[in-house]
């Protein structure tokens, strides 16, 4: 298939080189070029605008934020302009539920198509091609989309038949990563208080009825203090919570657990972690413990994806 990609930060890059290795040819362009010219190497196209990487009819973006998305989508250069009519555009980004929504109003005055496809996975899972893919919009775009879909995860859950469904399915899920994060925390906290061993507990845990991949891979990194280099950053975590507490409040949804997790991450950043991983407000509760023997959670200069 003929694919333009946009966005390749820590996640875009590797998802767009399992593309190429899929047999397709893909048109990348990045707001930094030399992103954008490292895949060249591997058959890939570089674009000089996101227009031009649209121009093949389908183009699937994977940038940082609502803000970033928006600007590759609009203007005389963006993907819209260089779309075909009847084109499609595969957001895969994690973005707002209002956000979508204006996405969609705007690719259907356009007459252009859109399916939101955000993904659950780090960038180690988006190298081994093992990401999940949470798909909304039409039967037909999802169809057309589903061999880059498999191209680049190991499963595709198909969640509704709007795009912007799909978003909050994305942004619920990641809150559920992040309440897993502070209960781990927390017992944690208080099991080592306690004289017990960390890596013991998680072990006791995995072993029965927490053996999950969350708990597996945040237990790890959480017991380890394994917070650099981030497989996502602080701020990004906090702009996905964020996120959430908007479409709680239009939706008259309370989210007492998120606002919780909220002030949490707000703390970390304010201690200096934000080039961290994202689940380094878990150190919070070691500190509020008294444990002085837990090791820091200090800065190694790594930079946000």
């Amino acid at each position: 298939m003929d694919v333009g990609f946009v966005g390749l930060g820590s996640m875009g890059q590797p998802m767009a080189r399992n593309l190429l290795r899929a047999g397709h040819h893909v048109t990348v362009w990045n707001r930094t070029r030399a992103r954008a010219e490292a895949l060249a190497g591997d058959g890939a196209t570089v674009a000089g605008t996101p227009a031009e990487a649209a121009r093949g009819g389908v183009v699937l973006t994977m940038v940082s934020d609502d803000r970033a998305l928006e600007a590759v989508v609009s203007g005389p250069d963006g993907l819209l302009a260089g779309l075909p009519r009847g084109g499609l555009h595969v957001s895969m980004s994690t973005i707002g539920v209002a956000t979508a929504e204006r996405l969609l109003r705007g690719h259907e005055e356009a007459g252009r198509r859109l399916v939101s496809a955000p993904v659950f996975g780090r960038p180690d899972a988006a190298a081994a091609a093992k990401l999940s893919i949470v798909a909304a919009g039409r039967e037909a775009d999802i169809t057309l989309a589903r061999p880059l879909f498999e191209a680049m995860g190991r499963q595709v859950l198909v969640v509704g038949a709007r795009p912007p469904e799909a978003n909050l399915v994305k942004l619920a899920g990641n809150f559920l990563i992040t309440a897993a994060i502070e209960g781990l925390a927390e017992a944690t906290a208080v099991v080592a208080k306690g004289g017990v061993d960390r890596r013991k507990f998680l072990e006791v845990l995995l072993g029965t009825l927490f053996d999950a991949p969350v708990y597996r891979g945040y237990g790890s990194l959480l017991v380890e203090e394994r917070f650099s280099p981030p497989g996502f950053a602080l701020p990004l975590g906090i702009k996905d919570n964020r996120l959430l507490l908007e479409a709680g409040e239009r939706l008259a949804v309370p989210l007492p657990l998120a606002s919780l997790v909220r002030d949490r991450m707000l703390a970390a950043l304010a201690r200096g972690w934000g080039d961290l991983d994202w689940s380094v407000f878990a150190r919070i509760s070691a500190e509020e413990a008294g444990l002085s023997d837990a090791p820091r959670a200090a800065s190694s200069g790594a930079t946000s994806p």
